[in-house]
């Protein structure tokens, strides 16, 4: 007989022992704890013909979202797929989800995964990949809506529901509703304290508020509940990094990097991220970095030949010309020209935000910075369709206004600067921008009074 799981779900399988073993590795992945695959693949080891643990397994591959996992993805995607006919309907959901991704079409693989949430809306690994899909593709109205139709169906009696909250949060704060965002954070976390997940959704709202005090606090309070054995670690160390670097603390950042965000062999791709725009945003402050851009270029060369995602090609780019290699930039401009002209969700991605984004990060270290300009500022509105984070995306901004303001672009340096310092008047950093752009625009007065303001917040 058919058994169902802890959230009262379907499954295809009459086996306990696999069942167990699917809860197992999913609570795993709910926390981004190491290591869920290994304990599916032993579940499927004993049981090959474990739909939900195919299911599970295609999942965590997608969420990869690099090239070299593709494979695996793939390969785990057609032996689901050759159990279609003893899988229930919930499980076929799955199926046509990882195989419209394996077939380029991220879109429709969230769309799918929706589905499957409309008749299962306690489908807890349906949700959370729904969700990652979401960010990788910028659907920032998804992020806070998603959860939201399934919360009704849950309660805190019902395990997982905190981490249902932890990614409700995340979407309000990617939707500007810091308050609500917050406090549901901070209820996800009182439910499950080791949730990363959650952690970092209100590392958001005090990055984006400027509440850099707060942050730091929040961070170290809490640093034994996501830090250790967590596949997301390195980003939640980038966050705190992030703070300090705001207030100026370039060397405390550089000890964070080297201690916590460095790329390690074999590390995934988000991390490579991470480390790559610390180093970026210490370069554009005109911070040394010594020779640690190179472990990072060694790192993006052979991810980034087949421009798999574009949101990565950025980072690669900014790695490339970080440390000098104009023939991998070349390289991979002309791959992201080829891949722009295709079809599928990446190439969409490419074309509408990588290609540009990557030819003016290109065009900015050559110090062709009115290129730099002219194709990042119409960029800048619609960048959230390759995904990312609000704060992961601020980078192109940071750029545009560096370019701005070594390109004599005074009058846009001052404009974008105001929006700065409006939105996060807490920020030691955008008054320390601000100081510039107003005293290359001749308002010598304004930036004496930016530079004053600087002095107070690092006090």
């Amino acid at each position: 007989m058919a058994l169902k799981d802890i959230h009262g779900e379907p499954v295809s399988t009459s086996d306990r022992r696999s069942l167990d073993r699917f809860e197992h590795a999913l609570g795993l992945l709910n926390g981004f704890f190491a290591d869920p695959l290994t304990a599916i693949d032993e579940a499927l080891e004993e049981d090959p013909d474990f739909v939900m643990g195919h299911c599970l397994r295609a999942a965590l591959m997608l969420m990869a979202a690099e090239k070299s996992a593709e494979p695996e993805l793939r390969r785990s995607v057609e032996a689901a797929e050759g159990l279609v006919s003893s899988a229930n309907d919930r499980e076929r959901g799955h199926i046509a989800a990882t195989r419209a991704w394996a077939d380029g079409d991220f879109h429709r693989a969230g769309d799918l995964y929706g589905q499957v949430l409309l008749d299962h809306p306690r489908d807890l690994l349906a949700l959370q990949v729904a969700h990652q899909i979401d960010f990788f593709v910028g659907n920032t109205a998804l992020l806070r809506d998603r959860p939201a139709r399934v919360l009704p169906q849950w309660d805190p009696a019902i395990p997982g529901y905190g981490y249902v909250l932890g990614m409700q949060a995340f979407g309000l704060e990617e939707n500007n509703m810091f308050r609500r965002a917050e406090d549901t954070g901070r209820h996800a976390v009182e439910l499950t304290p080791r949730d990363p997940w959650a952690i970092h959704a209100v590392a958001h709202v005090m990055e984006m508020e400027g509440r850099l005090g707060d942050g730091i606090r929040w961070m170290t309070s809490r640093v034994n509940d996501w830090a250790p054995d967590n596949m997301l670690a390195v980003h939640n160390w980038w966050h705190l990094a992030l703070y300090h670097l705001d207030y100026g603390q370039s060397d405390r950042t550089l000890e964070i990097y080297d201690q916590h965000i460095r790329p390690r062999p074999g590390g995934l791709a988000i991390e490579l991220v991470d480390a790559t725009s610390m180093l970026w945003r210490l370069h554009l402050r005109g911070v040394g970095t010594g020779d640690r851009w190179r472990t990072v270029a060694d790192a993006w060369e052979p991810m980034c030949e087949d421009g798999y995602y574009a949101f990565n090609d950025m980072h690669a780019m900014m790695a490339f010309v970080g440390d000098g290699r104009d023939h991998a930039a070349r390289r991979l401009l002309e791959m992201l020209n080829r891949r722009a002209s295709g079809t599928g969700s990446n190439a969409a991605m490419t074309r509408e935000v990588g290609l540009p984004v990557c030819a003016a990060i290109r065009a900015f270290a050559d110090g062709f910075h009115d290129l730099a300009i002219d194709l990042l500022l119409p960029v800048r509105s619609i960048a959230h369709r390759f995904g990312g984070s609000n704060a992961q995306r601020d980078i192109i901004t940071l750029t545009l206004i560096e370019a701005a303001l070594r390109g004599d672009r005074a009058n846009l340096a001052r404009a974008l600067t105001a929006e700065r310092t409006d939105l996060k008047p807490s920020s030691p950093f955008n008054w320390a921008l601000a100081a510039r752009a107003l005293e290359g625009a001749g308002d010598t007065t304004a930036a004496e009074c930016a530079r004053r303001r600087l002095a107070r917040l690092q006090a």
